[in-house]
């Protein structure tokens, strides 16, 4: 279970941008319920767990006279972890799917405005970071599927990219002129001579990290003054976003994505409509 929980606040960390505050509770919380599962003398690991199980450490905490938001924060902590693991094709049944929490407004996915992701990605004078920046903007590839991208994987003269999402699940994205001409500069130029065909290298040659990925991605953000807490998925975010806002259909959104349900997707037409509002309020005399 300890190393399942640590793969878990790294996701939190280096793709989802979480602050270290929100990963330090996450971490006391799931650690808290490691030590009640190996206390009643079970094999601690995901697969292991029950409902019963569940409702039995829910139970212990209303015992100890927790607070409702303190209980109500344990189990967003299970659902989450137990969410992604599901997502990774890492187990099939969710213990946590029907422990039930107060209904909450669903917060929107941050996106940037098209100006900051154009000050971005347009920032490094590094060919590798300006290639990654520029393929995340232009793809909308989750940070695993990035650092896990190959040479064979991209085929820049008909400008598209295979990727394998969760649970393997291969997709084609295409890539935009200035992402292939980004790309080709790194490739031909500057990535450095190696065994692995994997196409984003660290600079000792070796495969790049999803942590040297999120300090790069911080690095660029801090340098060019994006607002708030922006990560690897700020940039998934914002390409969805951006291509709905200029036309683009929800079902190629999905496509791109790689979103096994639509319902998943559609918040971003919330996005959009967030947008739509600000600027309708800030430009029309009668709003």
């Amino acid at each position: 279970m300890e190393e399942i929980i640590k793969e878990f606040l790294d996701h939190l960390k280096y793709e989802r941008g979480y602050s270290d505050n929100t990963i330090s509770s996450y971490k006391r919380d799931l650690s808290q319920f490691d030590q009640f599962i190996k206390s009643m003398q079970k094999i601690s690991h995901p697969e292991s767990v029950s409902r019963s199980d569940i409702s039995a450490f829910v139970r212990s905490l209303s015992a100890v006279g927790l607070k409702a938001s303190s209980i109500e924060r344990h189990i967003a902590a299970l659902k989450s972890m137990y969410a992604y693991l599901i997502r990774e094709g890492r187990l099939k049944q969710n213990p946590t799917a029907d422990i039930k929490l107060p209904q909450k407004s669903k917060k929107l996915p941050k996106a940037l405005t098209m100006l900051e992701a154009k000050n971005l990605v347009e920032y490094p004078k590094n060919s590798r970071d300006k290639a990654i920046l520029e393929l995340l903007y232009a793809t909308g590839l989750r940070a695993s599927e990035l650092i896990n991208t190959t040479l064979n994987d991209i085929n820049l003269d008909v400008g598209f990219i295979k990727c394998f999402g969760k649970g393997g699940k291969e997709r084609i994205v295409p890539i935009g002129a200035v992402a292939i001409n980004a790309l080709k500069e790194y490739i031909e130029k500057d990535r450095p001579k190696a065994s692995t065909d994997i196409l984003f290298l660290d600079n000792r040659g070796d495969h790049l990290t999803r942590q040297g990925l999120w300090y790069i991605v911080k690095k660029y953000v801090k340098l060019s003054n994006v607002r708030g807490n922006a990560s690897t998925h700020t940039l998934r975010h914002s390409f969805a976003t951006h291509l709905l806002e200029h036309g683009a259909d929800l079902r190629s959104v999905q496509e791109m994505l790689g979103h096994s349900d639509i319902s998943t997707t559609q918040v971003y037409t919330s996005v959009s409509r967030e947008r739509l509002k600000r600027i309708y309020k800030t430009a029309h005399p009668r709003a």
